[in-house]
């Protein structure tokens, strides 16, 4: 879910679906492009004709990380929870054909939805509709690469994924070098976010965070990319390919990471919070 800019809408598509009214914004940039918005809060942007056009900047950040998991083309086991407009999984479709990938999905009807009008003809991605934690609970241990946590109820993580033990019961799921990878929404002091990198270090050996600076001084609202592994991450290359986005982030890591989470507790069970809302029109639609 990110924000995007003001532009005139090529087409629009409405639908009830089960937790809420979805919309699909034809995007007037690109013939085969569609913004996901579920009531009224931006989703996904999918380009059917070139499913490597990521138009969210965060979303860009988590295709980085997904680049680097394996070399160039390696087939990847990929399970995502969140499902939108199943974007991520479409780039992996495309860039390591032959990828295993799972989508999880809370909304039939949205499912349905994105099935029905932005369809993929890719029979390795596998959608599954469930609650993110349950369908994690059914995963076998080991049997993923790359784990993608990108959930929001509205315009919020549900609190029950933002738990440390959330993130364990997600490590459990990886291989022994596999990643797993967050979207963090937050702003200001970003407090949120540094319980969710705490969380992050309690479980895993490796950590980093790529976020912009105007979000990381405090100046905006915005997305971090939270990335964990058992193994060493590739820090320098993200780091080269974050700065070349057209809006560089940085990547926070080692000691310059831990200092950012001082003094943040560890979120835990029964005693965590949904991901706090976002300015008032900040995931709002493209205008009509």
């Amino acid at each position: 879910m990110e924000q995007r800019g003001l532009r005139v809408a090529r087409a629009v598509i409405t639908a009830d679906v089960d937790h809420g009214t979805a919309e699909l914004v034809g995007d007037p940039d690109r013939a085969q492009g569609w913004t996901l918005l579920l009531d009224g809060t931006a989703q996904s942007h999918v380009d059917l004709e070139d499913p490597t056009h990521l138009e969210f900047e965060y979303v860009r950040r988590l295709a980085h990380v997904a680049d680097l998991v394996a070399p160039p083309t390696k087939p990847v086991r990929a399970l995502h929870l969140g499902g939108g407009a199943w974007t991520l999984a479409r780039y992996i479709a495309a860039t390591r054909p032959g990828s295993p990938q799972r989508v999880v999905e809370l909304d039939a009807g949205l499912v349905d939805l994105v099935s029905s009008r932005l369809p993929s003809d890719d029979t390795s991605i596998e959608i599954m509709v469930g609650d993110a934690r349950a369908a994690l609970a059914t995963v076998a241990p080991g049997s993923a690469d790359l784990l993608v946590l990108d959930v929001f109820a509205g315009a919020r993580t549900p609190a029950h994924l933002t738990s440390v033990e959330f993130v364990r019961a997600a490590a459990a799921v990886l291989s022994a070098d596999g990643v797993y990878a967050a979207n963090v929404a937050d702003g200001g002091s970003l407090t949120f976010a540094r319980t969710q990198v705490a969380a992050a270090l309690a479980v895993f050996a490796e950590v980093v965070v790529l976020a912009v600076p105007q979000l990381l001084h405090g100046r905006r609202f915005g997305n971090l990319v939270l990335v964990g592994s058992a193994a060493p991450l590739p820090v320098a290359e993200l780091a080269r390919m974050a700065a070349g986005d057209a809006f560089p982030a940085r990547v926070l890591a080692g000691a310059d990471l831990r200092r950012f989470a001082r003094g943040a507790a560890v979120p835990v069970d029964g005693a965590t919070a949904p991901s706090p809302l976002p300015p008032p029109g900040f995931f709002g639609r493209p205008a009509d």
